[in-house]
């Protein structure tokens, strides 16, 4: 009897515990054996969502000023001012609908062929940081985005470009005309969206003459992508000029070019913004990053002052 007693004793303990056994046994698989899934799920918890897809809107009302606006997002002004043209001269407006980004910084356009390590570098921001910022892209050691979110950089306006210092001293046009889209980030009118451009469109009929704005050597006329009809112009002092969705291209690759110099005509080339004929004129400067677009305000505006 105790015999048979201790038997049914030990087989009801074996079946408690068996079970605990096998649960043991499946925690430690799962957490030795993670899914591909769980990995991506954990890397999307760790980094935030991109800094452009963060971006809020902001409807200027009575009593509200730059500062103000930017102390409401805990901002500071000149973030604001680099990703509002419209602000940049100093001045807000009733009603004027504005893009807040979700902390402080500026945005660059990076040239093609460089790295998240030339941007930080040439910036002075952590690797890291600045993958992390702008989404956690997949491949974060090979080509960067086209355009990422700087954090922590301070945008500053870029001064009048004195005419003694600069060899870019003509205008792109037989006359001044109208600008359609500006430089920078700005709400695009026709896509609805916030976009950087970086150049000016200038309003001009099919088949105007366009003129080179100083002396330079011509680094590419031909078809390119987006651009369409393009030529490309080289200047003293590290200084470019591109002239895009031209009708017709006048000079050749290698070709020495003087100031006021027949490059093209006016046309509809490529992608252009807008459905209206225009000339879309850049320029840019050499830098550690390539050939980086600047404001051609800057020039323009000594042209005509």
């Amino acid at each position: 009897m105790i015999s048979q007693f201790y038997f049914c004793l030990l087989t009801i303990l074996l079946c408690l515990i068996n079970p605990l056994l096998v649960i043991q046994v499946n925690a430690q698989s799962q957490r030795i054996k993670i899914p591909t899934s769980s990995i991506t799920q954990e890397a999307q918890e760790v980094c935030p969502a991109p800094a452009f897809s963060r971006f809020q809107r902001h409807t200027v009302v009575p009593g509200e000023t730059i500062k103000t606006i930017a102390q409401h997002y805990n901002l500071i002004s000149s973030t604001l001012l680099a990703f509002n043209r419209v602000l940049q001269q100093g001045q807000v407006t009733i009603g004027t609908e504005i893009v807040i980004p979700p902390y402080n910084g500026m945005a660059v356009k990076v040239p093609i062929g460089k790295t998240w390590k030339n941007v930080a570098e040439n910036y002075n921001i952590r690797a890291d940081t600045l993958y992390e910022v702008n989404g956690c892209p997949e491949t974060p050691n090979q080509q960067t985005p086209e355009i990422v979110f700087l954090p922590g950089v301070n945008w500053s306006p870029g001064g009048k470009i004195p005419p003694k210092i600069s060899s870019l001293t003509g205008y792109p046009l037989p006359f001044e005309t109208r600008v359609i889209l500006g430089y920078g980030w700005l709400l695009h009118p026709i896509k609805n969206k916030v976009v950087f451009h970086s150049g000016l469109d200038l309003i001009a009929n099919s088949g105007t003459s366009v003129f080179s704005v100083g002396e330079g050597i011509v680094a590419f006329a031909g078809k390119k992508s987006n651009y369409g009809n393009l030529v490309v112009i080289n200047h003293a002092a590290g200084k470019q000029t591109r002239y895009a969705h031209l009708d017709s291209i006048k000079v050749k690759t290698g070709q020495k070019v003087l100031q006021t110099e027949l490059l093209g005509t006016v046309g509809q080339t490529g992608e252009p913004d807008f459905e209206e004929a225009h000339l879309h004129f850049e320029i840019r400067y050499n830098s550690p990053l390539g050939w980086v677009a600047e404001n051609p305000n800057s020039y323009i505006e000594v042209i005509f002052k």
